[in-house]
């Protein structure tokens, strides 16, 4: 088996797909296929409602990608951690520090891309590979150092304290849940600056901002213990999907009745959003248990997946490189500015179907130029690592 520099959280595929649960790969590669098919569609103004964020408050399926993802590496992370006796030393705790740094640095460099050598002073420090970077890197080191039942009064302890902070530091008479004065903004704006942060909601606010990784961590650490029910129940799959699909509704649950009080934001990460998240995760990963390592699955649409499951963030930053690339690449036509990117919406899609619907044939196509590459990689057994 050949590597290469980068490190994805796969670092026991072909042990799982022949000896554990092909369900982890599989579950991985159906969140980077739904995650790609959000981020790119062919026009922003015409997408179907479940493929778009919910504007703040609430939780649509496009919500559920991002900690699903965050959700799966603690699963891996159960796994890929076994060798080490699961207790920190020194050669565990250089690893998570090295795949921490790299992530986060391949955030960075890809936010900066293609100007390295100037504009610095403007660059947005956080992202989404930053927020899995620092997610990773705290659950790990929290999972490895508190034993028992002592890791969940610490995580009970994130999200009790996260609602602590955002209740305590708004002004008064202030939303502590609203865009302009919550705690996460607020922090934000203190630590890095308002030119560091993202602005796609017309002001400086980041929503992978610092303070709210803090419940984010959480969120890996339910991918850990779910990991743990699976090992628990190697032998007995079908106690396992009891297990983890009793716990999901119990999580997913308490995280609704909680949004009485505090909303489920995924803009803020807030605790009930964790639970929410976290508990239809574990509900998803009892299906795929069941369809691929209990019931066999069809190889076909499960390879399909797999696929990108073998090589999650080579995909991710792939498919980042391809749409600034070509995002770069412009030309007029007709007097209007186009894009190499944009280009084959314009001129072949739009023009069939300038609604939803060729929105996500777009979309679709994209997804489906990354797989092929993935492919080529998976077919030569090439699984980029970090």
């Amino acid at each position: 088996m050949r590597s290469f520099v980068f490190e994805n959280t796969y670092c026991l595929t072909l042990f799982w797909l022949t000896m554990r649960y092909q369900s982890i790969d599989f579950y991985r590669g159906i969140t980077i296929a739904f995650m790609l098919i959000v981020n790119t569609p062919g026009s922003w103004s015409t997408v179907y409602p479940p493929l778009l964020h919910a504007d703040w408050h609430g939780c649509t399926p496009t919500d559920l990608v991002f900690p699903s993802f965050m959700f799966i590496i603690g699963v891996s992370m159960w796994f890929s951690f076994e060798k080490y006796g699961r207790q920190l030393n020194r050669e565990l705790g250089w690893k998570i520090f090295r795949r921490t740094a790299l992530i986060f640095g391949i955030g960075i460099l890809l936010a900066k891309f293609p100007i390295y050598w100037e504009g610095w002073e403007e660059v947005r420090i956080m992202g989404v590979l930053q927020r899995l970077a620092l997610g990773y890197g705290l659950a790990a080191l929290l999972a490895v150092t508190f034993p028992g039942r002592w890791l969940y009064a610490v995580a009970a302890a994130l999200l009790f304290g996260y609602w602590g902070i955002l209740l305590g530091a708004a002004p008064p008479l202030e939303d502590p849940y609203g865009l302009v004065h919550n705690a996460v903004r607020q922090f934000d704006l203190a630590v890095l600056g308002s030119k560091h942060l993202w602005d796609g909601k017309g002001i400086p606010f980041d929503p992978e901002g610092i303070l709210s990784t803090l419940p984010s961590i959480v969120t890996v650490l339910l991918g850990w213990w779910s990991g743990q029910i699976m090992q628990r129940r190697q032998e007995q799959k079908m106690l396992a999907v009891r297990d983890l699909l009793g716990w999901g509704v119990v999580l997913a649950s308490a995280g609704l009745l909680w949004d009485v009080a505090f909303p489920i934001n995924k803009s803020l990460w807030t605790s009930t959003f964790v639970l929410y998240a976290g508990g239809l995760s574990m509900i998803f990963l009892a299906a795929s248990v069941w369809a691929l390592d209990i019931a066999g699955g069809s190889k076909r649409y499960a390879t399909f997946f797999l696929v990108f499951g073998a090589n999650p963030l080579f995909a991710y930053v792939l498919a980042g490189l391809i749409t600034r690339v070509f995002g770069m690449i412009r030309w007029t036509v007709d007097g209007e500015e186009v894009s190499a990117f944009g280009w084959p919406y314009e001129q072949l899609i739009k023009p069939l179907n300038d609604g939803p619907f060729g929105s996500l044939v777009f979309a679709l196509s994209f997804m489906l130029i990354c797989w092929s590459v993935c492919l080529v990689l998976y077919r030569r057994k090439i699984f980029v690592k970090i």
